[in-house]
């Protein structure tokens, strides 16, 4: 119980020090007052409609009256909040559901639209405008048994606000859920390996999986993208020292290939020369000679090499020296 308690209170310490984007609350939190659209206009517009009726009410029947009472007062209310309750906007990003004693009318907006009081009421405004959810998998198994935190953006809108309406209760919390279980899904089926190296394989599939449950909900995927994949600590070793290992492996096939490529070269200039010994001797020294002519380095010869040496320069100096010149 103890190691369960703390490893909770790790995960709920590192939620708390991650970047304010992981959530759709940071990212709005990124955007001034300026860059973000405002809804005060459609209840500004409705104060208005109640207020002006209200006062031509009010005042014109205590006018008429002689005196301002209590029926006058009833009478503006009444005649206020039927006004309010008739006009509406909705801005151009917005879809508003209207019913007619509870069964659904019509989608009103964007624009000035007008609803029978009582009768008609608006169940719900829709906002039409791409929206992004953040998905977040923590510690979510692969095929090969690893534990995986996968951090993922979503890119929705509603396109059918009826269906947003009467076919879910909450669509943005049914596609909030839809998403992190299909996440999860797609990372159970992959091992670490393909969840690495196959992002956008995941992100088409994402797409698809969501879209065909989204579909009756009236809502549209626009994109899915897999934002980050955290691997553990003591698998990222493990996985760095098999990168290491594929990497020496290939440098030395790469060795071994070159030095395949140098033994058949040196069969080809030995069979033109004849297998002229003084000549694959002579050749051996200019080999020499170029891989310590740029770097000034110090070779120490075997003493067989050196006789073979002694060999060849006391007798056919010259003959040495106008094959060097012809080599080099």
């Amino acid at each position: 119980m103890a190691f369960t308690f703390s490893k909770r209170h790790a995960a709920e310490a590192n939620a708390a020090s991650r970047p304010s984007l992981w959530t759709t609350e940071g990212a709005d939190a990124e955007l001034s007052r300026d860059e973000r659209a405002s809804d005060a206009g459609g209840f500004v517009f409705s104060l208005i409609m109640f207020a002006l009726p209200f006062a031509a009410v009010f005042f014109g029947g205590g006018w008429a009256a002689g005196s301002l009472s209590i029926p006058v007062l009833v009478a503006a209310l009444a005649v206020g909040a039927l006004c309010a309750m008739t006009f509406h906007i909705a801005f151009d990003w917005q879809r508003v559901v209207v019913t007619r004693f509870g069964a659904f009318n019509r989608i009103a907006g964007p624009g000035l639209y007008v609803t029978i009081p009582i009768i008609e009421q608006k169940t719900m405004s829709v906002d039409m405008r791409i929206r992004t959810t953040p998905i977040l998998a923590e510690e979510t198994l692969t095929s090969d048994l690893v534990p995986l935190d996968v951090n993922a953006a979503l890119f929705w809108m509603v396109y059918d606000p009826q269906a947003a309406c009467t076919e879910v209760r909450n669509f943005a919390v049914s596609v909030d859920m839809a998403a992190q279980a299909a996440l999860r899904d797609a990372i159970g089926r992959a091992s670490v390996a393909e969840v690495a190296m196959r992002r956008n394989q995941l992100d088409s599939e994402l797409k698809r999986v969501l879209e065909e449950q989204a579909e009756p909900w009236g809502v549209q995927i626009v994109d899915v993208k897999i934002r980050d994949i955290l691997v553990p600590k003591e698998l990222q070793d493990v996985m760095s020292a098999e990168a290491q290992a594929e990497q020496q492996r290939k440098a030395r096939v790469t060795l071994m290939e070159a030095e395949q490529d140098v033994f058949d070269l040196i069969g080809d200039i030995s069979a033109e020369h004849g297998n002229d010994e003084n000549a694959l001797r002579i050749r051996a020294m200019h080999l020499l000679y170029e891989s310590v002519s740029k770097t000034g380095s110090t070779v120490v010869v075997p003493s067989s090499f050196s006789e073979g040496f002694g060999d060849v320069l006391p007798d056919d100096a010259k003959k040495a020296a106008e094959a060097l010149k012809k080599l080099g």
